[in-house]
């Protein structure tokens, strides 16, 4: 099943380009803002006149027409007027990661381009000796020790020199007519291995024109992408302010933080917000002051985001239930797209917002639809796998995720084949349904399934959960459900064999700089001592990790008994007066006697830690549930009552005998069965911490 339209088509030679059409933007309007960048801001007429003359020095340097050249640079404005120089110089483009020097080596490696535009501190991290030919951005004399370095290609942001004085005498290449499928960029897939993606003049054009078409951007408009310039929502997706007159919000030094965004879109009125799906929560949810205690979906708007218009959330996926809750953090009239694509289509390929929606969905928290096609563009799916297809009426192009055309025309997300489960027996587990079952559970708001081989058994199926944005995030275990829990949550939703046998509570959950979800980073599950060692032994690091988290507990909790113990020792002759009198008694019989009743006490003292925070870590032994809380109170009860029952013991009289019976069966008889109850802890079988045992698994694979 497809969906389509011929909103776009191609031409089979044109002089409009993004480039033509920004051009056209810095003709008609010189004085308009462009870039909003602190210091490096500047208007269309400025980032055009300097453009120009990055594009001359790049011709001068013996650049061939169609030649790559790559783009690294922390200076985000720098970056936009060397991406420009290189279309007016007839090249086509490539940004670079510089936040992550081992990434952008490898886009290097994977691009191959002819020259590297960068600066000095990205060039010492970039330029490894054996690559592309290097022209710095913020020197005016060749690098030191680098005959590969070319002479400045650009005067630093602050010289007279930058201001515009007119067009250069001679036309620039970029200014002819170019075959539409000429590469004006590459992208890079965000898979760990970067793939390099050519994209022609006339897609780049035409993902434009279908944004526009969507989004119906205007010259009032100020565009802030809060991920990295190397990811395709912003290597092609510039044009999307650039040629409609809008301006870019870009960070003055480095990558947007995390902190800075809230602050730039409040203070720069930013009206379109391209982002992912944790930096969208981040925003309008966590980070919203907002001071009441409602529920996240019936807050306010938020009053920091009142400029906003449109938020685009790329990246990764998007429930019904989160698109909701954003939509609802805006002020009326705002818009939020769930925009999918990939960049073989410069990024672009369906949308969705609520509106779409023909009638009311039950469980919003398992559904996540990516909509209809963008105009020009098509998307299909071919045995459950999603293809999207270019305007230019060429081959569509397998994305890896799995969709489902639903009977009302929308596409709806079911996944991806990569994250695909293998199991004992040949059996494979596709982890979004479970996923998305899991999330109906209410104190779940994030969810990944993954395999994890166990240490002493076949590959087990793990749940890694996270609470809700806005809700309470630390302790996760006090809001999180526990394996027993998720599994009844699970009964009639989804096959019992498909169901995790392990759950990781976190406070959120690992994401790449893309924003997708990154499953590889996931910790392991805790395993036992010996698993441990072994493990350790193995990867080089995870024993130590284990022994550094465990060591200031332990000096905290012994530190804490000692204190316990000294308070008790005080109160002794408060509640049992003459129970530690000496008198009488010859040394050293009454030292050794003083030691007693200190060893008392800090007993005690132990025993109060170890009641409040020992039951969690013995949880950890993975034993039975029950056992573990028996073992946990008949421990915690050896050490806390030796310290009032030798006090009760010296003030009772030896004929005494309703007392001394009462002191036998409150003390003595507990202390024995605590005894036994430790000893089967001891000698019980710890479970495989990857394991849960089901009725199913002792029947044979069919």
């Amino acid at each position: 099943m497809t969906q389509g339209s011929e909103s776009v088509r191609f031409g089979k030679r044109t002089t409009d380009t993004v480039l033509h059409r920004f051009e056209q933007w810095a003709r008609d309007t010189p004085g308009a803002r462009a870039l909003i960048a602190g210091p490096d801001s500047l208007t269309y007429g400025e980032l055009d006149a300097r453009a120009d003359r990055l594009a001359h020095r790049l011709l001068d340097s013996g650049l061939p027409l169609g030649a790559l050249v790559a783009v690294g640079t922390a200076r985000q404005a720098h970056l936009v007027v060397a991406v420009l120089a290189v279309l007016k110089a007839g090249g086509s483009y490539t940004v670079v990661d510089v936040a992550s020097p081992r990434s952008g080596r490898r886009q290097l490696a994977a691009a191959e381009p002819l020259l590297l535009l960068t600066d000095a501190a990205q060039q010492a991290a970039l330029d490894d000796g054996g690559g592309p030919r290097v022209i710095r951005l913020d020197a005016e004399t060749p690098a030191i020790g680098g005959p590969r370095t070319e002479q400045p290609a650009d005067p630093p942001a602050d010289s007279p020199s930058d201001r515009p004085e007119g067009p250069p005498a001679d036309p620039l290449p970029g200014a002819a007519a170019v075959p539409p499928r000429r590469t004006a960029a590459v992208l890079f897939t965000g898979a760990a291995e970067p793939r390099a993606v050519p994209v022609g003049h006339g897609l780049l054009l035409a993902a434009h024109e279908a944004w526009a078409e969507v989004a119906r951007p205007t010259p009032r408009d100020r565009h802030l992408f809060t991920l990295g310039t190397d990811v395709t929502a912003f290597a092609a997706g510039w044009t999307r302010a650039l040629c409609s007159g809008g301006a870019l919000v870009l960070s003055p030094r480095a990558a947007w933080k995390p902190e800075d965004i809230r602050a730039a879109v409040e203070t720069e009125r930013v009206t379109v917000l391209h982002t992912d799906p944790a930096g969208a929560t981040r925003l309008l949810i966590q980070d919203a002051e907002t001071g009441t205690l409602a529920p996240v979906a019936h807050r306010p708007a938020d009053p920091a985001c009142r400029s906003l218009r449109l938020l685009a959330v790329t990246g990764d996926r998007l429930y019904l239930d989160e698109q909701a809750t954003l939509q609802a953090r805006l002020h009326p009239g705002a818009r939020v797209l769930n925009v999918y694509g990939s960049a073989e289509c410069a990024g672009v390929g369906t949308w969705f917002e609520l509106p779409q929606l023909p009638h009311p969905l039950d469980d919003l928290e398992g559904i996540s639809l990516l909509g209809t096609a963008f105009p020009g563009f098509r998307a299909e799916t071919r045995g459950r796998e999603i293809f999207l297809g270019p305007p230019d009426g060429g081959d569509a192009i397998p994305t890896g995720d799995l969709g489902l055309l639903r009977d009302d025309g929308l596409l709806e997300y079911g996944g991806r084949i990569r994250d695909r489960i293998a199991l004992p027996g040949g059996r494979w587990v596709d982890p979004y349904p479970v996923e998305s079952a899991i999330r109906g559970h209410e104190g779940i708001g994030a969810v990944i399934v993954k395999g994890v081989d166990g240490p002493r058994g076949p590959r087990r199926l793990v749940a890694y959960v996270a609470p809700p944005p806005g809700g309470p995030t630390w302790p996760a275990g006090a809001f999180l459900p526990d394996i027993e829990e998720l599994r009844d949550h699970l009964a009639g939703k989804v096959l019992r064999e498909e169901s995790p046998r392990t759950v990781i509570r976190l406070r959120t959950l690992p994401r790449t700089a893309a924003g997708r979800e990154d499953r590889d980073a996931l910790p392991l599950p805790i395993m036992p001592a010996a698993a441990t060692r072994a493990a350790g032994s193995k990867s080089g690091k995870s024993g130590a990790a284990s022994a550094q988290g465990e060591t200031p507990a332990g000096c905290a909790a012994g530190c804490g008994g000692v204190g316990l113990g000294l308070v008790a020792l005080i109160l002794t002759n408060i509640l049992w007066p003459g129970s530690t009198d000496l008198t009488g008694i010859p040394q050293p019989w009454a030292f050794l006697f003083s030691l007693l009743y200190l060893f008392e006490c800090v007993a005690f003292g132990v025993g109060v830690v170890f009641l409040l925070g020992g039951r969690a870590r013995m949880l950890r032994q993975r034993r039975s549930p029950s056992l573990t809380v028996a073992a946990h109170l008949a421990v915690s009860y050896l050490l806390l009552s030796w310290w009032p029952q030798d006090n009760l013991y010296r003030l009772a009289a030896k004929q005494d005998w309703p007392r001394q019976a009462a002191l036998v069966y409150a003390f003595n008889i507990p202390l024995m069965i605590a005894g036994a109850v430790v000893a089967a802890y001891v000698v019980s079988k710890p479970a495989d911490p990857f394991d849960f045992h089901d009725p199913l698994d002792d029947r044979p694979d069919r």
